[in-house]
């Protein structure tokens, strides 16, 4: 049974990404889902004198195993001023100097949602600029805009933005199948 890990790329404890990954998640049949939450992955500020005087945190090393184990990720972005959480920059940086290819060619479903009209389009743009260079094979995008009219619960509730969520999700899953063969 293939591995795949879901997770949202925020700390926040009533995360709107994270409904949306988890809901993303069970879309995803006949695959052992692991939904990871980044409070769970505590790690100090990254700063190279931090990292000269005490090493890499054990919770970085945690994380990329979760990435190294799966068979996918699916990955919901929150978007703080147009570009990654801190804590999401924070946990991308420690990995990246255990292993600078972070997603180690892993197919991924990249995904963000936001209460306004643009979904996140800000940090996907960011994130699908970055996100090859450290061996991500983006599958898929979906942005979900304003939030609190489309997604009610546990289930995206515009049918044209939850069709084009399963299409999403089939792809993913295609290539998951695909990969094996």
């Amino acid at each position: 049974m293939k591995k795949i890990i879901a997770f949202a790329g925020t700390n926040s404890k009533q995360s709107i990404n994270k409904q949306l990954v988890t809901y993303a998640a069970s879309l995803v049949k006949g695959a052992e889902i692991t939904i990871l939450d980044l409070n769970d992955f505590e790690l100090p500020l990254y700063g190279i004198d931090y990292e000269n005087e005490h090493g890499i945190p054990e919770n970085a090393y945690k994380f990329i195993e979760y990435i190294k184990n799966s068979d996918g990720i699916l990955l919901s972005l929150a978007e703080h001023n147009g570009a990654y959480t801190t804590v999401f920059k924070n946990l991308f940086d420690w990995m990246s100097r255990i292993e600078s290819k972070t997603f180690f060619d892993k197919p991924m479903l990249l995904m963000a949602t936001s209460p306004g009209g643009r979904g996140g389009a800000s940090v996907l743009d960011v994130a699908k600029g970055r996100f090859p260079y450290h061996d991500a094979d983006i599958v898929e995008v979906f942005s979900l805009p304003f939030f609190g009219n489309n997604f009610a619960d546990g289930k995206i509730i515009n049918e044209d933005l939850d069709d084009q969520l399963k299409n999403a999700a089939e792809q993913f899953q295609s290539k998951l199948q695909v990969e094996t063969v």
